[in-house]
């Protein structure tokens, strides 16, 4: 989720579509969300990791 993200807001970024960056910057956020917790070891949805 992290790699689309950052793939999303470079094309955006890129070809200058705003679209793209906020879905691209929005994917980033929550997949380090993710990882960080994961990284902790809170259980998210029942799963210890998410990968």
């Amino acid at each position: 989720m992290i790699l689309f993200g950052a793939i999303l807001l470079i094309a955006g970024l890129v070809f200058g579509i705003p679209i793209l960056n906020t879905v691209g910057v929005i994917l980033l956020v929550v997949g380090l969300a993710l990882a960080v917790a994961g990284a902790v070891g809170r259980p998210i949805a029942g799963r210890k990791h998410y990968y």
